[in-house]
């Protein structure tokens, strides 16, 4: 039975003293991906001791209310016996868990992906509960290229976020609804502004139809943004002026928060943009912040380097990192700040 004060509670936690979230839910192929740039062999113990060291990071519970996890990680323990799950909760790191199966090929559009993993989502969030999680993601993925994203595409991937969503907060999880629309391609501003329009009314309009109790989700959406191959890259205030515009079209005031995935964007610029909105744009009816991977990240992965001598320079980095996002979350950023990190 859902007990919506607990997850409005919690999802007002993940917003509140301008913090964000750390993704640290990479499937096994991301982060070989990600040890592949700084060539370190991805097995399950480097894996850990990897995440061990972002979540012993001392004082990230200032900048971080959670951590991401993915069902490998939130299984595993540190040498001492401690679970990883207890590393966060010690730092005041609320715990979350990634339940969605990946991005598929959508049956009848071959170029277009619907995300799997419904089928028994209701006990895997009964046990990830007794694991200490306490809010989930899913995530949809919306291809922008040649008549592209059909409605057939949008409509089917709302639905399954709002299934999704419901689920979770009937099993006393708080369910963050990211819906992607992916920054890859040569579309201009225009044309992302248009298609994350569409989305998150359809996203919105499923989720009411099912019954979701807003005020315990979180939205993870994209900026709106030109496509990394777009000859026209539109500025920091473009970004943040049209981004707020389309959440106050679209996304209820009942929603407590709203924490941004980086898409692809370099450490700098996710940070950046997320200050323009909150410094420029306030007072808004939502707290924005930061749902960053490869953005918290990138500098610390550099610093580490595989080698457990580099574990609190890569510490550091993070711990940096997370501050000057959280700085973003208040508007005090100030870009100086990245040339003395």
């Amino acid at each position: 039975m859902m007990n919506l004060d607990v997850l409005a509670a919690t999802a007002r936690e993940m917003v509140d003293n301008h913090r964000g979230l750390l993704a640290a839910d990479e499937s096994t192929g991301t982060i070989k991906k990600r040890f592949d740039s700084i060539g370190v062999e991805s097995t399950e113990t480097v894996r850990r001791d990897y995440r061990e060291l972002l979540f012993r990071t001392k004082g990230i519970g200032k900048f971080i209310s959670g951590a991401i996890l993915y069902d490998e990680t939130i299984r595993q323990k540190a040498d001492d016996g401690t679970t990883l799950v207890q590393l966060l909760q010690a730092e005041n790191v609320i715990p979350g868990i990634k339940v969605d199966g990946g991005a598929k090929t959508l049956p009848g559009s071959p170029n277009e992906k619907l995300t799997e993993g419904l089928d028994g989502l209701p006990e895997r969030v009964a046990e990830y509960v007794t694991l200490g999680a306490r809010f989930a993601k899913w995530r949809a993925v919306i291809t922008i290229g040649d008549g592209m994203p059909s409605d057939y595409c949008i409509h089917t991937n709302a639905h399954a976020l709002a299934r999704y969503a419901r689920i979770c907060q009937e099993g006393g999880l708080v369910p963050i609804v990211e819906p992607e629309v992916l920054m890859d391609g040569k579309h201009t501003i225009d044309v992302c502004e248009a298609v994350t329009t569409r989305t998150l009314e359809a996203v919105y309009h499923e989720l009411y139809l099912q019954g979701v109790q807003l005020e315990g989700t979180i939205l993870k959406p994209n900026m709106i943004i030109s496509a990394s191959d777009c000859p026209s890259q539109a500025s920091t205030d473009e970004i943040a002026a049209r981004t707020v515009k389309v959440l106050k079209r679209c996304v209820p005031t009942a929603v407590p928060g709203i924490m941004f995935l980086s898409g692809g964007q370099s450490e700098e610029e996710a940070t950046r943009n997320l200050n323009a909105m909150n410094a420029n744009h306030g007072p808004l009816p939502w707290a924005l912040s930061y749902s960053y991977g490869r953005a918290l990240q990138q500098s610390a992965l550099k610093a580490w380097k595989g080698e457990a001598g580099n574990v609190p320079a890569a510490q550091a980095a993070l711990l940096k990192r997370a501050q000057l996002n959280s700085a973003a979350c208040a508007g005090t950023y100030a870009g100086e700040a990245e040339k003395a990190a």
